[in-house]
């Protein structure tokens, strides 16, 4: 994913609000390994600004929905998860003990 100046340019370049809890999120996305819920992302933003405030976060992943930074996903588990990583066809699988949702990378061929 981006780096968080990468994401506030385009953000500016598509006539986006860029606010310092946009960039918040946009932080706390980039590098990360994981597929976190929209939820868990409000909660880490929260524990660094207490006002930032849900639909922030929902519209802030929303639009980078929209500009192909971050897949969103629904596998199942009650919970929007956000894929940052959208470079690489992979698949996710559910872990049914512990609920994390890995990555599958695919070797597909190229056909004929």
């Amino acid at each position: 994913m981006r780096s968080t100046d990468e994401l506030t340019g385009r953000f500016r370049e598509r006539g986006l609000r860029v606010t310092p809890q946009r960039q918040a999120i946009f932080g706390l996305l980039h590098g990360v390994d994981t597929h976190p819920t929209v939820e868990s992302l409000y909660d880490a933003a929260r524990a660094e600004m207490p006002t930032i405030s849900r639909k922030t976060v929902y519209q802030t992943v929303h639009d980078l929905e929209s500009m192909g930074e971050v897949e969103l996903l629904d596998v199942g588990t009650g919970s929007i998860r956000v894929d940052p990583k959208v470079e690489h066809a992979h698949q996710h699988l559910v872990c049914t003990q512990c609920g994390t949702v890995p990555d599958v990378l695919l070797d597909i061929p190229d056909l004929p």
